[in-house]
């Protein structure tokens, strides 16, 4: 089967679907799917509870014309913080509120701070956000044009705005990698590959196997996982319409996954940008992705040259994953499993302590984790990959969680180098 396109194997697992085959895998009624295989992510779940639906987008299409349209309006420009003056408008309603405005006196532009732009102005005047937000607006004018002039973190800022709002003050060599160009990269790649990647679907946790798998649905009307604000981006898309069989689960049914990718970026200088690419078996309703193997990422820090590293860097290695040959990734599977690394728990136990940079602890218990889940004692790379992530998804902290996740494909990338 490694020798296999992936055009092989979707042709030959949806004929199985129509006919019956011993596969077992139904596409129009979903795919059988084991998520207590690979680690549980709730990167995308994250985003998806905390988005109004005024920050939620449809489609890539939508994304990027909202994207693209913002980056038409904007215009950024670095300016001597002795030239910024802020403004206090009293409001007659509220006496003890009121407005604020930031006027560039080298232009005579005034604008009106977003919510995060106002809390970067004031990181630049030295003063505590929500202590001067609740200030009247007078006296938290008075409070900042004073930090500016003699607390400020910089001579020189930059300067985003639309005309009307003043969208964020970054450093004056911070590299801005725009929305829009990310957005447009993903369509070009997509529709270069057929427009697999899509908006996921569902799984149906009503449809439970008797060999202890679930359906996935790719055709399930879920929620949108494409997202952007006044001060990020983030979404997540999956070619969840062809799966690709790994190996096989302990009945001998398929073990199935699906490309994914998610993406992040800000404009406005609240974090970097940057992709994650892996393969996974299935994503719910509260869009926690599940099954979970493989994962690679990919940051960019908005640096002087982060919109070439995008360019020269990101995109291409996006797009290597999304158009690689399913080969690869069973080739990388094969590999993993032939590796032999332990003839006995003790010497496993050592694998997962140094190369794998487990406590003896950790070790321990992802050895007794894989004996219980898999039936019997780890022993290749890929078991020792196995063990970690199946210990990962009982680790409640996402940061302590990811490092163990990335360990595991450390393991990986070292057997398919």
């Amino acid at each position: 089967m490694s020798e296999l396109s992936q055009t092989t194997i979707d042709a030959a697992m949806i004929e199985a679907a129509r006919t019956g085959d011993v596969l077992g895998v139904g596409y129009s009624a979903g795919y059988q799917i084991d998520v207590s295989r690979g680690a549980m992510d709730s990167a995308v779940s994250s985003q998806w509870c905390k988005r109004p639906a005024d920050e939620t987008f449809e489609s890539l299409s939508a994304l990027h014309h909202f994207t693209e349209s913002r980056y038409r309006a904007s215009e950024s420009r670095v300016v001597d913080t002795r030239a910024l003056e802020i403004i206090g408008e009293t409001d007659p309603e509220n006496p003890s509120r009121g407005f604020i405005n930031l006027t560039d006196l080298g232009t005579g532009k005034t604008t009106t701070p977003t919510h995060h732009s106002f809390a970067q102005l004031a990181r630049l005047g030295g003063a505590p956000a929500a202590y001067v937000a609740n200030l009247p607006a007078g006296i938290a004018a008075d409070c900042l044009n004073w930090g500016i002039k003699y607390e400020r973190s910089n001579d020189l800022v930059q300067v985003l705005d639309t005309g009307e709002s003043t969208r964020a003050l970054t450093g004056p060599d911070y590299g801005r990698i725009w929305h829009h160009e990310i957005v447009d990269a993903i369509q070009n790649m997509n529709r270069r590959t057929g427009d697999r990647f899509k908006i996921p679907g569902m799984i149906d946790w009503g449809s439970r196997h008797d060999n202890g798998t679930y359906t996935y649905d790719p055709e399930a009307k879920g929620d949108s996982t494409l997202f952007a604000s006044d001060r990020d981006m983030f979404g997540f898309l999956c070619d969840d319409r062809n799966p690709i069989q790994i190996g096989n689960l302990s009945d001998g049914s398929p073990d199935l996954v699906f490309r994914g990718f998610y993406f992040w970026n800000s404009e406005e200088g609240t974090r970097t940008a940057g992709i994650a690419a892996f393969y996974l078996r299935g994503i719910c309703q509260n869009r926690c992705l599940w099954g979970v193997e493989g994962f690679q990422e990919f940051k960019i820090r908005h640096t002087k040259f982060a919109p070439d590293r995008f360019a020269d860097e990101a995109a291409p290695a996006l797009e290597s994953f999304c158009e690689g040959r399913t080969s690869d990734l069973l080739a990388g599977v094969a590999a993993a499993r032939d590796a032999k690394v332990a003839d006995n728990n003790d010497s496993m136990l050592a694998f997962l302590n140094k190369r794998a940079s487990l406590s003896l602890k950790q070790s321990k218990a992802a050895i007794a984790r894989h004996e219980t889940e898999e039936g019997f004692a780890p022993r290749s790379v890929w078991d020792a990959a196995q063990a970690i992530t199946a210990l990962a998804r009982d680790v409640p902290n996402q940061d302590s969680r990811i490092t163990l996740e990335q360990s595991a494909g450390r393991l990986l990338d070292k057997v398919a180098a």
